[in-house]
């Protein structure tokens, strides 16, 4: 008979769920402090149980999320996604965020070839360097 887990490590959880391409990612990511379980940071090996409120960063995006479900194995991402409910403020934060990077002109240097030294300290004093 095989046993119910009522726990999983938060870093195979955040694989699982497909929120991190590889577990190395989601356990650096929790190791780094880019994971909060139920307010406090966590680390890569705590339990993670159901009802668990987790916020989770990844790059500039921030996902509030509830645990609705637990997988030690990564399967489909339609599995993937039933492990969890986003809240619908973080889900609209984050569009408005994607909308927003995409429509940033990007910044490139529009010059012949590599810049000169000159050329360089000027595109450091524009964006702010040092």
């Amino acid at each position: 008979m095989a046993e119910l887990n009522v726990s999983v490590r938060l870093d195979k959880w955040l694989w699982a769920a497909r929120l991190f391409k590889t577990r190395a990612l989601a356990s650096t990511a929790a190791a780094g402090g880019k994971v909060e379980v139920n307010g406090a940071r966590a680390k890569p090996g705590r339990a993670l149980k159901v009802g668990d409120t987790l916020r989770v960063r990844v790059g500039p995006y921030e996902y509030h999320l509830t645990v609705r479900g637990l997988a030690e194995r990564r399967g489909p991402a339609a599995l993937a996604h039933a492990l969890y409910q986003e809240d619908d403020e973080s889900r609209r934060a984050r569009e408005t965020l994607a909308l927003q990077l995409k429509q940033l002109p990007s910044v490139t240097y529009l010059g012949k070839g590599r810049p000169t030294k000159k050329d360089r300290r000027k595109i450091e004093r524009w964006k702010g360097e040092p």
